[in-house]
């Protein structure tokens, strides 16, 4: 059997989708955030499959810089996560809806 682009595409789509829905269905930041970095992941998977059957480098090289950027973007984004549990005693979005007033 020979693994062709639609199988690296639909193996994309269906972890975007997984993404999708743990954004939309969870109330845990942690949770959110996980869901967030698989959609970014399968956008990555996508490239380099594009990438390797077009024989270029070109998406290759965007997926490092891609990665490069995502590591601080955990870096921050966990941070940022810490610090509004020390401040509120919870990761779930409706305790945090109170920020607003």
């Amino acid at each position: 059997m020979n693994v062709g682009l639609h199988h690296y595409l639909i193996v994309s789509a269906v972890l975007f989708s997984l993404g999708v829905f743990g954004v939309l269905l969870r109330r845990n930041l942690l949770n959110i955030y996980m869901s967030l970095e698989v959609m970014l992941n399968a956008a990555n998977l996508a490239l380099v499959a594009f990438s390797r059957f077009n024989r270029n480098l070109d998406g290759q090289v965007l997926v490092f810089f891609i990665i490069t950027v995502a590591a601080a973007e955990v870096a921050v984004g966990l941070a940022l996560i810490v610090a509004l549990f020390r401040m509120r005693r919870s990761t779930y979005v409706e305790d945090l809806a109170s920020m607003k007033h």
